[in-house]
């Protein structure tokens, strides 16, 4: 439930931060908030919230360090980045250091609340079925072994932890494995929109998963020019 969900807010532009709290507090969200990465990091290991939205560009600590400290000892929380920056660079540097989602200022409340509810409903379920091994799906996807609920990926004896969003691109590759994933169908599902934006962050997501599913050469996500993606398994059928 919305009122069961804290959040951990590290921003350093006070107007921003005053409209994002007043606002989502009238929704039953409670708050925590931080002005840079230091305290940001002091309050995650304190206040142990739900979901992080973080500020790329701040004094002391800059939002990408932050997210970088969190991940060496957690790897469920999710994490949202807030930026004035679009370039794929810097969306891709901000999924590399472990975020799961990223947003560019100025932004909708509204996007930001569902973001918010789809991120935190998935790392809650996650949780609970990571502490129910008879839970565990695992889906094979070419020598690769993929457990979406665990966020791992398995080659060998070598595990890839994916970020929640990365988990559940690939969990829909997987569920369309040989067939078109249509590219405006899972910005909608994953992002609740298809915006310029949004979708050059899942082209950085898909070149990510690329580079996971390297290891098997009868794995291949393939681009449909103007239409989506397919996840080919050379080496299998269906």
């Amino acid at each position: 439930m919305t009122n069961s969900i804290h959040i951990l807010l590290v921003e350093d532009e006070e107007i921003l931060t005053t409209i994002i709290k007043e606002t989502l507090e009238q929704r039953g969200f409670r708050f925590t908030i931080a002005r840079n990465g230091v305290e940001g990091w002091e309050m995650f290991r304190n206040e142990k919230p739900d979901i992080c939205v973080v500020d790329v560009m701040m004094p002391r600590k800059d939002g990408y360090s932050l997210v970088e400290d969190i991940r060496r000892v957690d790897e469920w929380t999710p994490v949202i980045f807030l930026t004035a920056k679009n370039q794929i660079p810097d969306v891709l540097k901000g999924l590399t250091v472990g975020g799961d989602d990223y947003m560019k200022k100025p932004f909708s409340m509204e996007e930001l609340i569902l973001r918010i509810h789809k991120l935190v409903r998935r790392s809650r379920t996650n949780l609970e079925e990571a502490d129910s091994p008879q839970l565990h799906t695992s889906i094979s996807i070419g020598k690769f072994h993929f457990k979406p609920q665990l966020l791992h990926l398995s080659f060998e004896k070598e595990i890839i932890t994916l970020s929640q969003r990365e988990s559940e691109l690939l969990e829909l590759l997987a569920q369309n494995k040989n067939r078109l994933l249509d590219r405006d169908a899972a910005l909608l599902k994953l992002w609740g929109d298809s915006n310029p934006f949004t979708a050059r962050s899942m082209d950085v997501y898909i070149t990510r998963l690329r580079k996971c599913l390297n290891a098997d050469p009868n794995i291949e996500i393939m681009n449909v020019r103007n239409k989506g993606y397919k996840l080919l398994d050379k080496g299998g059928i269906g």
